[in-house]
């Protein structure tokens, strides 16, 4: 009983696991609409459920929604909103439905794994045994908050190596006679990487009628980026002041190459420290056996006639 148990939960988190990464919605809303109907058109008349539909959509997806739906009715308000901005800063690899529904799945199945493992190879499960199967499953619920961490880190690196270059093509633009506006679309077709993607969003925010203000704002709240916040912040107080765009321009573009040069010489910094630990785990061994190997050899044989 209890392996059949421990099979079907495992077959559940696998199943979960697969459907999650399948499937990439690009919005929710729109997902949401489309599966309404989709379902509406499963039914025939008498009833029936329509066979030539794949039997992933038949019952996999709605099952695995409908797990989702449960994880999330548990799960407080506060933590699913945000997982929601770290995906928007992520770039949206998935939406947060998808990434519970991950997440639950990795708890399951790493601890539906050694749990199984613990009942074959001893039989009983004791509390040490128990012990385990609750951490091995803490780690498969912290796995995907890590990934997810790595992604919004990785993005928002890519973000602050290209903003000293676009400050100072959008600087040389608006001092060359454009406006702002037309100096941001510049740098987003002349430039490619997330920066340029959401200069773009905002650019078509702004283009559908929303404030400048407003679309920037929200273009720094998506990234989290602190220096692309502090970017924004002065253009904002410079267009309610009414002061010239211009010599702002000109200070944030220098300020980003001052912190740019900053980070080098930081890094530069920390590089003997981290060859440190590859240098004494990996090459100081290898000396000391290269330099004392011989010296070893010749003692051993002066004393025990090796």
């Amino acid at each position: 009983m209890i392996v059949g148990l421990i099979a079907l939960t495992s077959f559940a988190a696998i199943t979960c696991l697969i459907w999650g990464l399948r499937h990439r919605p690009v919005a929710a809303t729109m997902e949401t609409r489309i599966q309404t109907f989709r379902e509406r058109n499963i039914a025939t008349l008498e009833g029936e459920v329509d066979l030539s539909i794949p039997f992933a959509e038949r019952i996999i997806r709605p099952s695995m929604e409908a797990i989702a739906r449960l994880a999330i009715s548990v799960l407080p308000a506060s933590v699913f909103a945000n997982y929601e901005k770290r995906l928007i800063m992520a770039g949206n690899p998935m939406n947060a439905t998808t990434f519970v529904t991950l997440w639950v799945a990795f708890g399951v199945l790493f601890s539906g794994i050694i749990l199984g493992g613990v009942i074959l190879v001893g039989g009983t499960v004791g509390i040490q045994q128990a012990v385990v199967v609750l951490l091995f499953g803490f780690i498969g619920l912290v796995l995907p908050l890590f990934w997810l961490k790595g992604q919004v880190a990785a993005r928002q690196k890519l973000i602050v190596r290209a903003m000293p270059d676009a400050l100072d093509m959008v600087t040389t633009s608006v001092e060359a006679g454009l406006g702002l506006d037309a100096a941001l679309a510049r740098v987003a077709e002349k430039s490619s990487g997330p920066l340029a993607d959401e200069l773009s969003r905002a650019l078509r925010e702004m283009a559908m009628g929303r404030l400048r203000r407003d679309a920037l704002t929200d273009l720094g709240t998506r990234t989290g980026v602190e220096e692309l916040v502090m970017f924004i912040n002065a253009i904002v107080q410079a267009e309610q002041l009414g002061l010239a765009i211009g010599p702002v321009l000109r200070v944030q573009a220098d300020q980003m190459r001052m912190h740019r040069r900053q980070r080098a010489e930081k890094a530069a910094h920390e590089a003997p420290i981290k060859m440190l630990f590859p240098l004494v785990l990996f090459i100081f061994p290898a000396f000391m056996i290269v330099i004392l190997g011989p010296a070893v050899i010749r003692i051993g044989r002066a004393l025990f006639g090796m």
